[in-house]
């Protein structure tokens, strides 16, 4: 932290040695007499707020050339609300009033000491305190003395938020220079150099510990470019303090007022978030993946049949892919996914599959809240079942406790990738909504035989219904006389399940032609 003991001396030394370039002379003259022109204007704030008249005149020259019609706190006008930091101020009925303001909200009413360090440390502070990083003498200070600019001393100066030119020269005269120069004109103005007889803080040091607290919490929150934790709120702390309030829906002033304060604090004292991932865009790549993988994707020319190993490489791959795809916050593809090429008959790898189980830990990890560094994994066991098993594991410990409007169902989309990479490792259909509507399990049981098994059961259901009891038949007639009779209104409930089978499974077909899985057309001869 940057504080002002630190650059006292730094202070007391350049203002013993500065001398005014003999080029800028009359200049600093010229500004010094606008200056003293306006001190009836400037020992009214000084009345108000205990602030040295010209320490007020040398802000307002800074920041607007000395015209009345503006906002000493950044040079906008008195007729209308401020738009630059800090932002929502005024409209003010005149300079006085507005000075009044500004003054407040740098903490510089009540202050009593004014010795010549603390009175550049706090025109310093005004304009910020970014050239002690750089190694220069800020020209807010010394612009147009030997202590600023070649050849004498070093230039530099920011162009632009956050952009340092080493080699630009401001020309515009420093407030040290012009309270030189006023000096030389004005006999009045005296700087007490004695030290107070009882110490005691200002109230800008006060709020440094609260300043430094926030900076350092809004570097945490990801404050860019990150400040400088000086404890001082200027130029680019208000910036950032502005960049949180407009991000959490309040008042954007640029000020750390108590409900900034407040948010603040209690977002930093929330766990760190990775970036929230979209878990559809995973899941449709997976998706895509198993359809490549399939023996009906297979490409043109029938390389590939029923029963194919699976090219891990692919697999991993793509897993591969979905890592860069959380990183960059799942919202940017990655690369095609790429079709085996045909008539080739890979063969499995065994050594992948511990790749693979640990490309999904990495992913895993990723998808959990405040996770900040990759789990180092073992070695996983060469196997599709070891595989599958832990990666239901790491679902169950990335699964969040609660959902969010943007991700309705995480841990339901983490399950479906599960499946999706069993299918993959498998080489067997992935169930749709329609065939797996009853689990997996049923769905499974089923699969394929939905059709058959409704047609026939309403063929059946048809024919008992026909059947008419007889005590005298026997062989197969009296045995669908008996099954008939014995359950009375048998076509009643049993036609139409017999009948929605038969419609579940045309639909399921459907289904798997609409996916791409469905069965190759069996060959003929």
């Amino acid at each position: 932290m940057v504080s002002f003991e630190s650059l006292k001396s730094q202070y007391e030394r350049n203002w013993a040695d500065l001398q005014i370039r003999p080029a800028r002379l009359g200049d600093a003259n010229a500004i010094a007499r606008k200056a003293i022109n306006g001190k009836a204007t400037y020992q009214q704030v000084e009345r108000l707020t205990g602030v040295p008249w010209y320490f007020v005149a040398l802000c307002h020259y800074r920041e607007s050339n000395f015209d009345f019609d503006t906002y000493l706190g950044n040079g906008e006008t008195l007729k209308r609300v401020t738009c630059l930091v800090p932002k929502g101020r005024g409209p003010f009925a005149s300079f006085v009033d507005g000075a009044v303001d500004a003054l407040r909200i740098q903490n510089f009413v009540g202050t009593q000491d004014w010795c010549i360090a603390r009175t550049l440390y706090r025109l310093e502070c005004f304009n910020g305190l970014g050239y002690h990083a750089k190694g220069v003498n800020s020209p807010y200070l010394y612009g147009g003395s030997t202590l600023y600019g070649p050849t004498e001393a070093k230039a530099g100066k920011f162009v632009a938020d956050h952009v340092f030119d080493p080699n630009h020269v401001d020309s515009q005269l420093g407030t040290a220079v012009i309270l030189h120069a006023m000096m030389s004109q004005d006999s009045s103005i005296t700087l007490d150099d004695s030290p107070s007889i009882a110490p005691r803080s200002e109230p800008d040091e006060d709020v440094a510990s609260s300043v430094l607290l926030m900076q350092q919490t809004l570097n945490k929150l990801g404050a860019n470019p990150p400040l400088d934790e000086d404890g001082i709120s200027g130029p680019k702390t208000k910036t950032a303090v502005s960049q949180f309030q407009q991000q959490n829906g309040l008042q954007d002033t640029g000020l750390l007022d108590g409900t900034t304060i407040a948010a603040i604090t209690r977002a930093g004292a929330q766990p760190a978030r990775t970036p929230n991932v979209d878990l559809s865009q995973i899941l449709k790549r997976l998706e895509d993946l198993t359809q490549v993988m399939q023996p009906a994707a297979a490409a043109p020319g029938g390389g590939a049949s029923a029963g194919q190993p699976v090219e891990l490489s692919q697999i991993l791959s793509r897993l591969e892919n979905l890592a860069q795809l959380i990183q960059s916050g799942g919202t940017t593809p990655t690369t095609p996914i790429a079709t085996p090429p045909a008539g080739t008959t890979p063969g499995v790898q065994p050594a992948q599959l511990s790749q693979i189980l640990n490309q999904l830990q990495s992913l895993a990890q990723a998808l959990q809240p405040g996770a900040t560094a990759p789990v180092v994994t073992t070695p996983a066991p060469n196997n599709p079942v070891s595989l599958l098993g832990q990666l239901l594991s790491l679902v169950t410990k990335t699964a969040p406790g609660t959902t969010t409007a943007a991700n309705p169902a995480p841990t339901d989309q983490l399950k479906q990738m599960v499946d999706l990479v069993s299918a993959l490792l498998t080489n067997k259909p992935v169930l749709g909504q329609v065939n797996g509507a009853l689990g997996e399990t049923i769905g499974k049981m089923l699969d394929g035989k939905k059709t058959a098994l409704g047609i026939g059961g309403s063929l059946i259901t048809a024919l008992l219904s026909a059947v008419t009891a007889s005590p005298n038949a026997g062989g197969l007639a009296g045995l669908l006389g008996t099954i008939a009779t014995s359950v009375p209104g048998l076509s009643q409930f049993a036609l139409p399940i017999s009948l929605a089978l038969t419609a579940w499974g045309v639909l399921g077909k459907m289904e798997k032609w609409a996916q791409g899985t469905a069965p190759p057309p069996m060959p003929t001869t």
